[in-house]
C-alpha cells in the first residue's frame, strides 16, 4: 500500500485540530511521509470542519479522494464523507451516534472519558483506537500526548489513550517507514523561515486570513533572534512601514491576502518609484470582497501582474510547496535587494494549512545578497546620486546617514538623479526608461519551470504554484496507465519563462491549462507573452483544492 488516508470530521470546536496533531505527529515521529489538509468554515464553533491525513512510505504530494478510514465525531461527518470509502475502509464514532452504515465501528468514546472523570478526553480514546489499528508505535503515541497535555492533564489523556488502545484489535497492516529524519510543516512556516534565513529584520502586516501565520510564526521567533515584527492597524500602514525600514537599510517584508493587497498597491508603486526594496506575499484566498475566507483559489495573478498605477519594474514569485517557499522567500529577498524592486510572492490557503515533509532544508544554498554600496563606490562616483542613471538601471544604494556629507534623497514625484523633483520631459523619459530597463537584466535570473514526466509528452499540461503536487501525481497515474504525458509547473511567472514552454509543447498532441481560477489567467498571460493559445482548460474555483484523481477524471470527460 503505497499511502493510507485518515479523515478526522466534525464541527468547529469538536477538538479537530488537537485529533489530527496527535495523529500526524506520531507519524512524522515514526518517519512516514505525511501530506494532510484542512477544510474548514469562517466560524468558531459549528459548520463541518475536516482534516485528512494521508500517510506512507512513499513522497506524497497532494490529499487523495479515496478513504480508508473515517473518524466522524457527529452524524454529518458520516453523511458528507461515507461514499468517499474505500473497500475495507472503516468508519470510526461515538456509539451515540445514529447511522445504519455497514461500514461504522460504533464505540463507547464518551463513555470511557466519563468513566475516567473527564468528558474533554473522548477524542484521545479516539487516538488510541487510531493508534491501534493502524498500528502505531505507542511509545511514540504516548510521549505526544505527554508534550500536549503538560503535567496537569497528561495523566487522564494518557489513561484515556489506553483503552482506547486496548478496545479492538489491529486491522491494517502497514509496510514500515522508511525512517527519514524530515521536517512536516506548511508553507506559511516555510515562507517565514525563509525570511528568517534571508536575513529579514522587520516584519509588519495586518492579520488576513490566510497570511497570518507568517505574522505569527515570526512574532513567536523574535525573543530568540533581533527581527522585529510590527502587527500594523492596517496594510496600509503595514507596507508603509515596511518600505520605511527598507529604506533605512533593513530588510523587510509584509504579508497579506487579496483583499489587503488591495489596500497596499498605491504604496506598491511607491515603491517602483522609489526603488526601494521590498517583498510582499500574498496569500490568496476566493474573492472578490470577503469572498471565502478559509478557502482556497488562485484568483489573484492578474491584479499583482498589473497592479499599481504607472508602469515600474516587479517580479512574480508562485512558490509550489514547503520546501519551495523557503528556498524562494530567500531568493525573492536577495533579487529585491539586487534590482531595488518589488518582489511579490504567491502563496493561497491550500499551501498555508497543509502540513506536508520535506528534507531538512540545505543551509549551503542560501545565500544573504546585500547589495549596499560602500564607501568604494561612493568615492568611485564622486558626488552620490540615488537615481544615477546606469547601464543596468540599478543606481548605488547606501544607508541614509551612514557617511558624511552624503545625502539620501527620495521622493513620490518623478525626480532626477539626485532626487530632486522635476517637470522637465526629457528626464522624465530617462527615469522611466531607466527604471524599465531593469528588466532586461531581471529576465536573465528567472528560473524556468519545473517539469514532471515522459521526455517527449502526448498530453501537456500546465500549471503554477499550489497546483503542482495535483500535476505531479496526475502525471504518474497516467503514465503509470500506459499514457504519455507531462507537466510543467510555473514558480517565477513574471517576467515569463518560456524556454521549457516552447521545448515541451513543440511536439505536444494536446495542451491542456490547469488553474485554480475561473478565467485561466496564466494561460491568458502565456498568450499575452509569446501568441501561444492552449487546447483545452480545467479550471476549478469552487474554493476547494484540486487533486490527482479529478484532473485525470476531469482529463478523460472533458479533454480526451
Amino acid at each position: 500500500m503505497r499511502h493510507f488516508n485518515i479523515l478526522i470530521g466534525g464541527s468547529a470546536g469538536q477538538g479537530i485540530d488537537t485529533l489530527s496533531s496527535s495523529i500526524e505527529k506520531t507519524l512524522h515521529k515514526m518517519g512516514y511521509y505525511i501530506f494532510s489538509n484542512k477544510d474548514y468554515e469562517s466560524r468558531v464553533r459549528g459548520g463541518h470542519n475536516f482534516t485528512q491525513i494521508r500517510f506512507g512510505n512513499l513522497p506524497l504530494y497532494i490529499h487523495s479522494d479515496n478513504l480508508d478510514m473515517l473518524v466522524a465525531l457527529n452524524e454529518e461527518a458520516i453523511e458528507t464523507h461515507k461514499e468517499r470509502l474505500s473497500e475495507g475502509g472503516i468508519i470510526l464514532c461515538d456509539e451515540g451516534i445514529a447511522s445504519e452504515e455497514a461500514t461504522v465501528v460504533p464505540l463507547p468514546l464518551r463513555r470511557i472519558a466519563k468513566q475516567i472523570g473527564n468528558a474533554m478526553v473522548a477524542n484521545t480514546v479516539a487516538f488510541g483506537t487510531v493508534c491501534k489499528l493502524v498500528g502505531l508505535d505507542i511509545e511514540i503515541a504516548k510521549d505526544i500526548i505527554s508534550a500536549n497535555f503538560g503535567e496537569e492533564y497528561a495523566e487522564v489523556n494518557l489513561e484515556a489513550f489506553e483503552e482506547g488502545y486496548g478496545m479492538l484489535q489491529q486491522r491494517f497492516n502497514l509496510e514500515e517507514p522508511p525512517e527519514k529524519n524530515q521536517m512536516l510543516l506548511n508553507s506559511n512556516q516555510a515562507i517565514a523561515l525563509g525570511a528568517l534565513a534571508g536575513g529579514v529584520m522587520f516584519y509588519a502586516a495586518y492579520p488576513m486570513t490566510p497570511s497570518t501565520g507568517i505574522l505569527t510564526y515570526l512574532a513567536a521567533k523574535t525573543m530568540e533572534t533581533d527581527l522585529i515584527v510590527e502587527q500594523a492597524e492596517d496594510e496600509i500602514a503595514a507596507i508603509q512601514m515596511a518600505l520605511g525600514a527598507s529604506y533605512a537599510g533593513v530588510r523587510a517584508m509584509t504579508g497579506t491576502s487579496g483583499g489587503g493587497f488591495a489596500l497596499m498597491v498605491e504604496a506598491l508603486s511607491l515603491a517602483g518609484m522609489i526603488e526601494t526594496p521590498i517583498v510582499i506575499v500574498d496569500s490568496q484566498r476566493p474573492g472578490p470582497a470577503t469572498g471565502f475566507p478559509t478557502r482556497t483559489e488562485q484568483g489573484d495573478l492578474s491584479f499583482v501582474l498589473n497592479a499599481g498605477h504607472g508602469e515600474f519594474p516587479r517580479m512574480v514569485i508562485a512558490v509550489r510547496n514547503p520546501e519551495d517557499a523557503f528556498y524562494q522567500t530567500v531568493r525573492a529577498l536577495n533579487l529585491a535587494d539586487e534590482f531595488q524592486i518589488p518582489v511579490i510572492i504567491l502563496t493561497d490557503q491550500h499551501l498555508a494549512d497543509s502540513n506536508q515533509t520535506v528534507d531538512k532544508f540545505d543551509m549551503s544554498r542560501v545565500r544573504i545578497e546585500r547589495h549596499i554600496s560602500d564607501f568604494a563606490v561612493l568615492a568611485e562616483y564622486g558626488d552620490y546620486r540615488r537615481y544615477r542613471l546606469t547601464e543596468t538601471g540599478v543606481s548605488p544604494r547606501i544607508i541614509p546617514g551612514k557617511y558624511e556629507n552624503q545625502t539620501v534623497l527620495v521622493d513620490s514625484d518623478e525626480h532626477d538623479e539626485l532626487g530632486h523633483i522635476v517637470e522637465d520631459a526629457d528626464t522624465r523619459i530617462k527615469m522611466v526608461n531607466k527604471r524599465l530597463g531593469k528588466m532586461a537584466l531581471l529576465k536573465k535570473k528567472v528560473m524556468e519551470p519545473n517539469y514532471y514526466g515522459t521526455d517527449s509528452p502526448e498530453i501537456l499540461l500546465i500549471g503554477w504554484g499550489s497546483t503542482e503536487g495535483a500535476l505531479r501525481e496526475a502525471v504518474e497515474i497516467i503514465n503509470g496507465q500506459g499514457g504519455q504525458s507531462g507537466a510543467l509547473v510555473f514558480g517565477d511567472i513574471w517576467p515569463l519563462p518560456t524556454s521549457m514552454l516552447e521545448k515541451y509543447s513543440k511536439d505536444a498532441k494536446i495542451v491542456v491549462n490547469v488553474e485554480q481560477n475561473a478565467t485561466g489567467q496564466l494561460g491568458r498571460l502565456i498568450r499575452q507573452e509569446t501568441g501561444f493559445l492552449m487546447d483545452r482548460s480545467i479550471l476549478k474555483y469552487d474554493g476547494r483544492q484540486l487533486n490527482a484523481e479529478e484532473i485525470v477524471k476531469r482529463l478523460n470527460e472533458e479533454v480526451l
